[in-house]
């Protein structure tokens, strides 16, 4: 009889439940802990576990049918981008249509996670038991440990105001005739900033480094829908790059005449900002476009070009740090934003860990977190098996060159992965694995 590896998964949200689903249908035995009471971590507003970023009028900026998992498609009543009531409605429904509820222990944090000699893992929960495991799945998210400005801005100490980051924004409603300030360029920033305008006296966006910004719709279609998988897998990716700068730029214009620098980088070389909204609030002058700001100097702000601003609100849309609360540094660590996997799911030295939904797609996550699960699954159930210690280093070896030599350099972009590309390699790989654990593909 073949042995099943007693497997536990450490999140119940978009990336955990995926996962604890393919280990079910492969009749693991498995438990799923989540500190939340609810499943859907990010996207579950003012959620139990105090982690997540979404905030009142948050919608996704990626298309449902780009983000929907492959065997349980969204509702099409949902519109085609939904709010996050929606998108906690469509998960929680996925756990119950599955039946995954009864392997799920909500409101249980796991407090550590220690290796056991030979292998395997110890968990500690936060009510002090001691549970053991032959196998362990993370799924704990890298969008809940806020990352400030580092070093912090001059002044900053002594500002008068109020400083917040982006993931504790969750309305506008106290800053009406404020003077808000947003720093940063990603989606947060812009969806922020619009947040602000409507309301505020006066809303700045300041960020170091300009970005292209996408909107939703191109050609009355979803933008990300626009090239379909076999073409993004078909054409390289500095021809798409050339088309989609082509497209943009019929769409949007020159971004000066918006007040915005025009990125020094070309398109698909870094993590996209979509927005419609922004575009047209910046042509309205109801937000205003700064370079990065420089320092404080009481309740003003200076930006590098040396104008001034009085601020009343500052927001870092600044990022977050990937960290797992529950390992020894020692152990396991993403010094930097960087940690080395292969295929971005497995540990190269600890082949009972794996990763779900550690990356930062040009796309959305969950089609990912799906196929990374199942990838788990057939490992932990034998019917995929890992390349050599030496095999594996040298693909997280070409894996780190190609963002290096693709993506600009900053810890946003550690992670990064093409949709399309990487859903693919990661369908490949499992057939690879399958021939090396001996079966018939």
């Amino acid at each position: 009889m073949v042995h099943l590896p007693r497997t536990a998964v450490i999140g119940a949200g978009s990336s955990g439940m995926v996962a604890l689903k393919a280990l079910v249908e492969k009749g693991i035995p498995v438990i799923c802990f989540e500190k939340g009471d609810r499943v859907g971590g990010n996207w579950v507003f003012q959620n139990s576990n105090g982690l997540s970023s979404s905030y009142r009028s948050l919608h996704i900026n990626t298309s449902r049918e780009r983000m929907e998992y492959t065997d349980f498609p969204m509702p099409k009543s949902y519109p085609d981008f939904p709010h996050h009531t929606h998108i906690a409605e469509y998960f929680a429904s996925y756990a119950d249509h599955f039946d995954l509820l009864r392997h799920i222990r909500f409101s249980t944090a796991v407090e550590r996670a220690e290796r056991r000699d030979g292998g395997g893992w110890r968990l500690t929960l936060d009510d002090g038991s001691v549970e053991e495991f032959d196998a362990l799945v993370v799924a704990n998210g890298h969008h809940w440990d806020p990352r400030r400005p580092e070093p912090a801005f001059p002044g900053s100490e002594s500002f008068p105001g109020v400083q917040l980051h982006a993931h504790d924004f969750e309305d506008n409603t106290a800053w009406r005739d404020l003077s808000v300030l947003v720093v940063g360029m990603g989606n947060s920033a812009m969806d922020i900033a619009v947040e602000s305008s409507w309301v505020a006296h006066r809303t700045y966006l300041a960020a170091r480094t300009p970005v292209h910004i996408v909107p939703k719709y191109v050609f009355g279609r979803p933008m990300d829908q626009v090239e379909t998988p076999a073409l993004a897998r078909m054409l390289p990716w500095k021809v798409r790059q050339r088309l989609t700068a082509g497209m943009l730029k019929a769409v949007v214009g020159r971004y000066e005449r918006y007040g915005l620098r025009t990125p020094t980088h070309g398109m698909l070389q870094a993590h996209i900002t979509v927005s419609d909204t922004i575009l047209t609030r910046l042509a309205h002058g109801a937000v205003v476009a700064k370079p990065n700001l420089s320092r404080f100097e009481g309740s003003e702000a200076v930006f590098e070009d040396g104008t001034r601003a009085h601020v009343d609100v500052v927001v870092y849309a600044t990022g977050y740090r990937i960290t797992f609360p529950f390992f020894d540094e020692e152990l396991v660590s993403a010094k930097d934003n960087r940690i080395s996997l292969y295929s971005r799911v497995f540990h190269p030295d600890m082949t009972d860990l794996a990763f779900i939904g550690l990356v930062q797609p040009l796309g959305a996550i969950m089609p990912i977190a799906e196929e990374q699960g199942r990838l788990v699954a057939d490992h932990l159930a034998g019917t995929y098996a890992l390349p050599s210690r030496q095999e594996m280093q040298d693909a997280i070896d070409r894996q780190d060159a190609e963002v290096r030599a693709r993506y600009i350099g900053s810890k946003r972009h550690t992670i990064q992965v093409d949709f399309d590309l990487y859903l693919h390699a990661l369908r490949s790989e499992r057939r690879r694995g399958a021939k090396r654990a001996g079966v018939l593909v």
